[in-house]
């Protein structure tokens, strides 16, 4: 039932619409001039980006705009400038021998930042932002390289990864030796305190020192060397140097020894270019613990 628009609430001593529903009325209190006239403006504002730029689905496409901008073509034009400014430095990096990049400064100066950048995008999220690397990926500013630390043989790794799937990847699986039913469990203990012994560490008090070395010798010196000291062209570790991928605990050792170990790298060859992977290639090489 519509009543007077003069009627004024008791209790708040606002006037009212008029209208009325199960008792209860409304009072006429009207959105302030200012939101609405930014309401209206957005509308506006809307009603012209519309227009401007793209902004309405397509099946497979949606409008271009008036002015032909968009934020892809945007990127693209980014990158070409970037290109272009920088265009001659790529041209020597790509056209440059990777042994001699170390030897001219503006070169070098050039593939480190853009090794870097180049690091950053594609490696970081594994080694680190700085290279030092967690566990299972290795750490890439100290002198211990499972595959070679020199420049080619970085370039390589990078190039075509680690048991990735380019016929020249680097292979080198360590085998469930406990799963696959090589020996038990009891040797792979033994084993894994022989191993550790092999550096130094504290093995338990009435050890089996003469079974563990002829397990090793039976199951792990042709990867790992006789003495444990690591064949690089298997990617087997050097076992006595106190330095660990995957960590020295006897439980982690055994881990390996169980399930074995077989970590995957990417290979970027076909990803990046022959300048960016020669940059990579420099920047790893300089961080430290490149031979």
């Amino acid at each position: 039932m519509a009543q007077n628009k003069q009627d004024i609430d008791k209790v708040t001593g606002v006037s009212t619409t008029g209208h009325e529903w199960d008792g209860i009325t409304e009072l006429n209190n009207p959105l302030p001039r200012w939101w609405l006239w930014l309401f209206y403006i957005s509308i506006a504002f809307s009603a012209i980006y519309v227009l401007l730029y793209p902004a309405i689905p397509l099946i497979n496409t949606a409008t271009g705009g008036i002015l032909g901008w968009n934020s892809r073509t945007a990127v693209v034009a980014d990158l070409e400038r970037l290109d272009a400014s920088r265009g001659g430095d790529v041209a020597m990096l790509r056209d440059a021998d990777l042994g001699t990049i170390e030897e001219n400064s503006q070169l070098l100066a050039f593939a480190q930042a853009y090794g870097r950048a180049a690091f950053g995008d594609n490696c970081s999220a594994c080694h680190g932002a700085g290279g030092g690397g967690a566990t299972g990926y290795p750490n890439l500013v100290d002198d211990d390289w499972l595959w070679g630390g020199a420049l080619e043989d970085i370039r390589h790794t990078i190039t075509y990864g680690i048991r990735s799937t380019p016929m020249d990847t680097r292979i080198g699986d360590m085998p469930a030796f406990v799963r696959d039913g090589w020996f038990g469990r009891d040797e792979a203990l033994v084993l894994a305190d022989y191993t550790r012994s092999l550096s130094g560490l504290e093995t338990p008090e009435g050890f089996d020192a003469a079974q563990g070395a002829e397990l090793f010798a039976a199951n792990c010196a042709a990867c790992h060397g006789e003495t444990g000291a690591g064949i690089r062209e298997m990617g087997a570790p050097n076992l006595t140097d106190g330095i660990w991928l995957y960590g020295s605990s006897r439980e982690v050792i055994l881990e390996g020894l169980v399930n074995g170990r077989g970590g995957m790298m990417p290979h970027f060859g076909e990803r990046l270019d022959d300048a960016t992977v020669k940059a990579l290639a420099v920047y790893v090489h300089t961080l430290g613990g490149g031979e």
